[in-house]
């Protein structure tokens, strides 16, 4: 594990993260999703795709990355460009990100994308959820904010303050207009039972990117852990391809 010290409007930022396959000749990144860290990542793919050179970042405010500020999306994005190119890891890698890190991958703008079961477009939410967020915005007028916990969400419980403002900032982003503007080679890969990112929502990144291709696993939203050869075989094949035109 390494660190990179990184000053972004007027914070600073301690960037943990990990290279695998050094010496190969291209460069992937990985990024991974909300709550996670770049150990799940590595743990799936750090044996495969050794055609390239693997780094794994803890975003900000996960793994062994610090972040003491709360962030939109474009703010991730905005950091791991300065991160990227300290490494020496900004000549147009190929970009891979899951859930949440598909998200600051697209805005990253590659010329190759994965997207592993990418948030991205909005889901409408169940009865159930938007009740109790009305009920919570309500206690909230009559001042009682402090039970906050009985109402949000599992990601979001154990959350810092800047942490649970970032939630609120990235949670319910619509990216359809992003995806649809993206111009590079996008592959998809999804898990056809994901409840989290529901293989419709792949389904239509695939409709609004041009020139995509997705690829349909059994399993939900973490199908790659368990699937990492096939996921990887199909990524390397597809990016290789793309890669060659």
């Amino acid at each position: 594990m390494a660190l990179k010290t990184i000053q972004y409007r007027q914070h600073t930022f301690k960037i943990s993260y990990e290279i695998v396959n050094p010496e190969a000749k291209y460069t992937m990144i990985f990024l991974h999703g909300w709550g996670s860290n770049k150990g799940l990542m590595k743990n799936s793919f750090g044996t495969q795709l050794d055609t390239f050179r693997h780094v794994y970042v803890d975003l900000p405010g996960f793994g062994n990355s610090t972040c003491n500020m709360a962030l939109t999306t474009e703010d991730y994005a905005n950091i791991m460009e300065l991160f990227l190119a300290q490494i020496s890891a900004n000549q147009d890698p190929v970009i891979v990100g899951h859930s949440f890190g598909g998200k600051v991958a697209l805005l990253l703008n590659p010329s190759i994308l994965v997207l592993i079961g990418s948030a991205g477009i909005r889901v409408p939410k169940p009865l159930k959820v938007r009740a109790k967020i009305l009920l919570f915005k309500c206690l909230k007028i009559f001042g009682f904010a402090a039970l906050r916990n009985l109402f949000v969400s599992e990601d979001a419980k154990s959350l810092s303050e800047p942490m649970y403002q970032t939630f609120k900032n990235v949670v319910d982003e619509d990216f359809s207009d992003r995806f649809a503007n993206f111009t590079g080679h996008a592959v998809l890969c999804w898990g056809r039972e994901d409840t989290a990112t529901p293989l419709s929502s792949g389904r239509k990144i695939e409709s609004l990117i041009k020139d995509s291709r997705l690829a349909e696993f059994e399993g939900d939203h973490y199908f790659f852990m368990s699937q990492s050869k096939a996921v990887s075989a199909e990524i390397e094949k597809c990016v290789l391809e793309a890669m060659e035109h």
